[in-house]
């Protein structure tokens, strides 16, 4: 079993401010290709913040680049979003995502962190 687990960074934070997700692989793992970030804000879909490949390749909507910085760390499974700049229309509950071999002989799997809200506000 495969699990993602978000911890610190989310919350209320004041327009320009600046916050730090971070979301750990764990569990069955043989090896993990991409890993990034989504966001869904009250009324929308789920849309792609970030995304970082097991290369090191990265690619960021267009609403975020200049001000997002996705990382990770292959050795721990952590993949981690600077957020910096934040506007109110960042508000949004964010997930991390990974696609997971669980086994070498398991095709990979899309999995979800638990989702971590963050409020940009005055």
């Amino acid at each position: 079993q495969v699990q993602l687990v978000e911890s610190g960074g989310g919350g209320l934070v004041q327009p320009g401010g600046s916050l730090r997700l971070s979301c750990a692989a764990s569990g069955s793992i043989f090896r993990i290709y991409d890993m990034g970030w989504y966001r869904q804000a009250p009324g929308k879909q789920r849309e792609l913040v970030a995304i970082r490949t097991s290369g090191g390749s990265t690619s960021y909507a267009d609403s975020v680049k200049g001000r997002f910085t996705i990382s990770r760390d292959n050795a721990k499974n952590t993949v981690y979003l600077q957020m910096n700049s934040l506007k109110p229309e960042d508000t949004a509950v964010y997930y991390c995502n990974a696609v997971v071999q669980p086994q070498s002989s398991d095709p990979a799997y899309n999995y979800w962190g638990q989702g971590t809200q963050v409020t940009v506000s005055s």
